[in-house]
């Protein structure tokens, strides 16, 4: 196993032991490292403290002062630096010295709304504590938020079918507090499984990676509740029209604190309009409405669902350069279906059960004031297990697909000094797939069990000019998988140059690989509903996928416009025709190949003072090649060639609203090319995979929120939101079967949700 930390000597203590006011020091720091600080008086007046040491490093003395004084210190340009305060009940409390790092420069605050910016580094950052207003969203639901940003959209509405730059939801890596993630959505996709109260901060990336995030062709969304400082004790309560979360964190010491969430539904309880709508959505064309096509039949059918999540964490500080901290996490689907006939002569009841639980442990040190170790140790639980029992006869089966990862990672991290900073570390990951079928009448039984065992070792370098206005990180990761006995190496690069103090050009690409994706056996599998299982690479007619991806783009920004333009290739190999979801002539073909996409984004927002506004366009090509098929190249599955928003928020002290439409044009679709049957009246005869496209698709959403101050650290707030204004009727999938009355070609179609309410209270204290 590779472990390799550097360990520089320690810079001598500081002796001085004067307390001195900010405004003294921040002026000595801009003669020193010949910068500028942007603040008001009064924003500083109130400090007074030692100064830090003069050994230190800008970013260090940064650290420093952020840590003692809780301020907020933000990059505008490579000279200039911003000192802001945050709210009051957020500011941490003074510790000593804590871990270095390189502070993160925000190259764009109040992307889209207040709560996103885009970083140096290329990564978007969403806070939900800080979160403004979305149109739609009454609380900031992680993964529908990060559809917002242009190149990241869901072709069905779902959060569980994520397309970050065309790809499908299993090419994305998710991570909470460094677990993986493998179900992410409640409702089988609707909202969120992250709770998002206690979240603190979200990592989205759709290229140039950082080399510690593996096992993912596509993007990454990292989300962590952890914070630098102990916080004092606060807690917080939310209801909405599905369900009901809590979240406190308690003070246990000055340098320890305990934190638990929960969220419930009551939808087993009793049904509103959200969850009408919700569930007229999910469970269309599947078991619950469609039994298998029986027309001569009418059935009685009742429905029990719910879910829950819950998340514990305990952070403890031990001295003044170590931390510890234990992370738990659990996700909960539950689903089930009583069906009989009209005479209830004959019965059924079916069951599905999905569940991600996750724990982690972490501990990190400053060995000096220079370099820093993470170590992280986490094991990772899924499960979708369903119940299918028939009503014709007597005939019960079951399945059950389960992923279980165990994982660790090693981190070092070194600043060499104001303008290098190198990273090195190692990864192990024990991946094992287990799938089980059982049928009762006739029996059959199958079981199968697959694992995988992966090394990597990471060097990864930043630099930043003396100026600020150049940034580059660099990364490598070199995969080893031990039970094929193979090398892979994936090479990471971000570069970030501001061409004038308004202007910046961004370019980043990666080469990246995965072993784990999701494939459909069967559509009438797990109930029709969450057909998807796990499955892993075997290096034959299951290939590991690899992905190549290279970007570049502009930004404007001024203090009332912001404009960014990205062009894009990516390509990735090794794909599965079964992981695609077709509904066509490849459904039951195992055909091994790849995806291109070529495309470009475009953001333009606006401020007015209270008010701001934005527009966004995504245009690109998504095309497969199946080179084994007859005709290899054609449409992706998820080839949406043209998306727009437009948007517009008014935020004023406590009021928010947000109004917002979404606009796309339909998905590919193969349509018969006769009514006319083939193998005896048993087979549609298609035209080419993806002839045609679904009409365009158009959404109007709408949210409103205010929030009352009720005591010194408590408020109130009420939201209120409405997706699909004009209950606007959209067609998001279609596709064709044989009916069993009378042998024609029947046209099933998917729709999307409709006019959906929700409203929300929060109380934090």
């Amino acid at each position: 196993m590779f472990f390799a930390v550097l360990v520089f000597q320690s810079v001598s203590a500081q002796k001085t032991g004067t307390a001195l006011p900010l405004k003294v020091i921040l002026s000595s720091i801009e003669q020193q490292n010949k910068i500028v600080f942007n603040y008001l008086d009064e924003q500083v007046a109130a400090f007074t403290l030692e100064p830090p040491k003069p050994t230190f490093s800008l970013m260090q003395k940064l650290h420093y002062l952020k840590l003692k004084t809780g301020l907020n210190f933000t990059f505008i340009t490579g000279q200039s630096i911003s000192i802001s305060k945050p709210e009051k009940e957020k500011l941490p409390v003074p510790v000593r010295d804590s871990l270095p790092e390189l502070l993160s420069e925000v190259t764009i605050e109040g992307y889209l709304t207040t709560g996103i910016s885009k970083r140096t580094d290329g990564t978007f950052r969403v806070s939900p504590k800080k979160y403004g207003i979305l149109p739609g969203l009454t609380t900031p639901d992680i993964l529908q938020t990060m559809q917002q940003i242009p190149g990241i959209m869901s072709v069905d509405e779902t959060i569980s079918n994520i397309n970050i730059r065309g790809g499908t939801h299993d090419q994305n890596l998710f991570t909470w507090n460094g677990v993986r993630m493998f179900q992410t959505g409640h409702f089988f996709g609707l909202i969120s499984a992250f709770n998002p109260l206690p979240a603190q901060e979200v990592s989205i990336s759709k290229n140039g990676s950082s080399a510690f995030l593996g096992e993912s062709v596509s993007g990454v969304v990292a989300i962590s509740t952890k914070t630098d400082s102990i916080e004092r004790s606060n807690s917080a309560f939310e209801t909405d029209m599905l369900s009901a979360a809590f979240y406190s964190k308690i003070k246990t010491s000055k340098k320890s604190s305990f934190m638990f969430s929960g969220r419930r539904s009551y939808t087993d309880i009793f049904a509103t309009p959200t969850y009408t709508a919700y569930s007229d959505r999910i469970f269309q064309n599947t078991i619950i409405t469609d039994l298998n096509g029986n027309e001569n039949t009418t059935y009685k059918s009742k429905k029990t669902f719910y879910f829950y999540d819950f998340t514990s964490q305990f952070q403890q500080k031990i001295g003044t350069k170590n931390e510890l901290a234990f992370d738990i996490i659990g996700v909960y689907n539950f689903l089930d279906i009583f069906q009989s006939n009209d005479l209830e002569t004959a019965s059924r009841d079916s069951d599905l059960r999905q569940h991600n639980f996750g724990a982690n442990i972490n501990w990190k040190t400053n060995w000096d004031e220079n370099n820093s170790t993470n170590v992280n140790v986490y094991n990772s639980y899924y499960k979708l297990d369903a119940t299918n029992e028939a009503i014709e006869d007597d005939q019960k089966l079951n399945q059950r697909n389960s992923i279980k990862d165990i994982g660790l990672r090693i981190e070092n991290h070194h600043i060499i000094n104001d303008y290098v900073s190198f990273n090195n570390g190692y990864q192990y990951n024990e991946t094992s797939i287990t799938d089980y079928e059982k049928i009762n009448n006739p029996l059959f039984v199958r079981r199968s069990r697959d694992i995988l065992r992966t090394h990597a070792l990471i060097l990864e370098t930043i630099l930043q000019t003396a100026d600020r206005k150049t940034y580059i990180k660099a990364g490598l990761r070199s995969n080893y998988i031990e039970d094929f006995n193979l090398f892979i190496f994936e090479p990471r690069l971000l570069l970030n140059h501001a061409l004038s103090d308004q202007v910046t050009f961004e370019i980043s690409g990666e080469m990246k690989s995965q072993t784990v994706s999701q494939v459909i056996d069967l559509q009438q599998d797990f109930l029709g509903i969450e057909k998807r299982r796990w499955t892993l690479a075997n290096n034959d007619d299951k290939p590991i996928q690899k992905s190549g991806q290279i970007a570049a783009g502009y930004t404007f920004k001024s203090k009332t416009w912001l404009v960014t333009l990205d062009n894009f290739y990516k390509k990735v190999s090794g794909i599965m025709s079964r992981s695609q979801s077709f509904q066509n002539q490849l459904e039951y073909l195992k055909l091994n190949g790849s995806y291109s996409v070529l495309g470009t984004e475009l953001l333009v927002q606006k401020k007015f003072g209270n008010f701001h506004t934005w527009l966004c366009y995504s245009f690109s090509q998504n095309k497969y090649n199946f080179v084994s098929y007859y005709l290899p190249d054609f449409a992706s599955n998820f080839d949406v060639s043209q998306t727009f928003s437009l948007a517009a928020a008014y935020d004023r002290k406590n009021f928010k609203i947000a109004l917002g439409s979404k606009w796309h044009t339909g998905r590919p679709v193969t349509t018969p090319k006769s009514e006319t049957l083939l193998q005896n009246g048993t087979q549609i005869d298609y035209n080419d995979p993806n002839n045609e496209n679904l009409g365009d698709y158009f959404q109007v959403n709408f949210s409103t929120s205010y929030q009352w101050r009720l005591y010194k650290n408590s408020t109130l707030r009420a939201s209120f939101a409405i997706l699909n204004l004009f209950d606007k009727k959209n067609i998001i999938n279609r596709y064709y079967r044989i009916n069993q009355t009378d042998d024609a070609i029947e046209t099933v179609n998917t729709f999307s949700l409709k006019r959906t309410p929700n409203l929300s209270v929060k109380i934090t204290f």
